[in-house]
């Protein structure tokens, strides 16, 4: 399967069954025989639609980072308030994937991988990831600017301040075991103060 062809829905399947036993198991109940076997398919047809064992983990990171909902620029003219919307829909998505069992397994994997000198998956999750999802947000951050709803500034710097102020250091947090609080556990208003404090640093002061 090329790597810009969508996942059919059975492959999806068996994308979340790798993760589930990824969550369950750590890397060592990763095989292709344990995938096989609890997605109902043969090792055969793993290869034939993922390829090699990175291939098949570059997939699974493919089909994580897709559930998160990044924002496209937007087509034709949009409002302040329509930006704001969409920032928050997509801040609140992102604490909620990023924090999930399923995120949290992949990157200590990762980083296991790193400490043996296998960096492999971790640029996976740099580029198939976080990268995919700056660049979509980018894109409208860029529109928003030339529409006069944000200062005129670099968009992918202005995207690494938002994806900061959103996350701040909850992920290492969890990485490294902690718990949230109740009030970093609701994630709407997490989103919202977020991106109130990035209009404040970047909106516009006046709109022509």
């Amino acid at each position: 399967m090329k790597r810009d062809e969508p996942f059919t829905q059975r492959q999806q399947a068996v994308l979340d069954c790798a993760l589930n036993l990824l969550v369950a198991g750590g890397e060592k109940a990763l095989t292709t025989a344990a995938i096989a076997r609890e997605a109902g398919c043969s090792k055969e047809s793993l290869y034939k639609w993922f390829g090699d064992r990175d291939g098949l983990l570059a997939a699974i990171v493919e089909h994580q980072a897709s559930k998160v909902r990044a924002p496209d620029a937007l087509d034709g003219p949009f409002s302040k308030q329509t930006l704001i919307q969409e920032l928050q829909h997509f801040a609140e998505n992102l604490i909620e994937v990023i924090s999930s069992d399923i995120s949290l397994a992949l990157n200590r994997l990762a980083i296991g991988q790193a400490s043996r000198g296998d960096v492999a998956l971790g640029r996976t999750l740099l580029h198939k990831g976080r990268g995919r999802i700056g660049a979509q947000t980018t894109r409208l951050l860029s529109a928003a600017m030339q529409q006069g709803h944000l200062e005129t500034a670099p968009a992918k710097e202005a995207y690494h301040v938002l994806y900061g102020l959103v996350l701040k250091d909850t992920h290492v947090r969890l990485l490294l075991g902690d718990e949230l609080t109740a009030a970093e556990q609701d994630t709407a208003t997490v989103a919202r103060k977020a991106v109130s404090d990035f209009m404040k640093l970047y909106g516009a002061t006046t709109e022509d």
